[in-house]
């Protein structure tokens, strides 16, 4: 589960292409009903907890800031994104029930038809998905936690450039952005697609959230822009201050991965 939504160019999409949602109200899109059925909630939820006490099993995780998530009503979780744990550990031990946007490339086979059935969103990177749109407003008007990666690809993760998603979808609903920092799940010198030792301990750090008022249609496109730097901004920091909060550092620059022989 990885990957956030990609608004660049950041082009507006026509009037009523989206339905915005009301500041700190939850609200019902009937017309949406088929992509997210109240069982995938269900689902979600059994799978949440088996897959928390999996994790658990192999490393020592530590919850921080848990205060700052809302008790009930919308909200998106914006993460850092340095590996390949990043995903099932935002879904599996966020205390609240998370859907997740992830690459449309993870839906194939068994796995992706348990993110399908788990109601998890798949997103098109290289193009303007207003399907992805309408399922992660769906999910937010029905009061639950969205999460994102706005860095859009497993890397440094000190939010230094993110995409336009978190803000785009902020300003579309009102939902307030939790800054979320993980820390530990990759260790320096390993690739994007490695997972730390077992028993590492990994950090996963909320912070205050930020709010930015809805804005009605249209949305321009610098306005986009200037809400999406104020969100970099504020996660860059968060990222940092958890940093210094738990005495863990980012890995750095992932290794490349290793080719096959000739």
């Amino acid at each position: 589960m990885s990957d956030s939504l990609d608004l660049r160019p950041l082009t507006p999409l026509p009037q009523g292409a989206l339905t915005p949602l009301p500041t700190g109200k939850v609200v019902d899109l009937p017309h949406l009903h088929s992509d997210l059925p109240a069982s995938r909630v269900s689902l979600l939820r059994s799978v949440r907890g088996t897959a928390a006490w999996l994790l658990r099993r192999q490393w020592r995780i530590e919850l921080h800031g848990t205060e700052h998530i809302p008790v009930s009503g919308p909200a998106i979780l914006a993460a850092n994104h340095i590996g390949v744990l990043d995903g099932p550990l935002l879904v599996a031990m966020t205390p609240r029930t998370t859907f997740a946007l992830a690459k449309s490339e993870l839906f194939t086979g068994k796995v992706g038809r348990l993110l399908e059935a788990a109601g998890q969103i798949p997103i098109k990177q290289r193009e303007l998905d207003t399907r992805a749109l309408r399922r992660a407003l769906k999910v937010l008007g029905d009061g639950h936690l969205l999460g994102i990666f706005p860095e859009g690809s497993r890397d440094v993760g000190d939010m230094a450039a993110i995409r336009g998603g978190a803000a785009y979808l902020a300003m579309a609903s009102g939902a307030p952005i939790i800054p979320v920092a993980l820390l530990g799940t990759r260790e320096p010198g390993q690739t994007i697609s490695d997972v730390p030792q077992r028993g590492g301990r990994i950090h996963i750090v909320y912070g205050e959230p930020i709010v930015i008022d809805r804005t009605l249609w249209p949305r321009r496109r610098h306005e986009v822009a200037d809400r999406t730097e104020e969100v970099r901004r504020r996660l860059a920091a968060h990222v940092a201050w958890a940093e210094g909060h738990t005495g863990m550092a980012l890995p750095g620059v992932p290794a490349p991965k290793a080719t096959a022989a000739a």
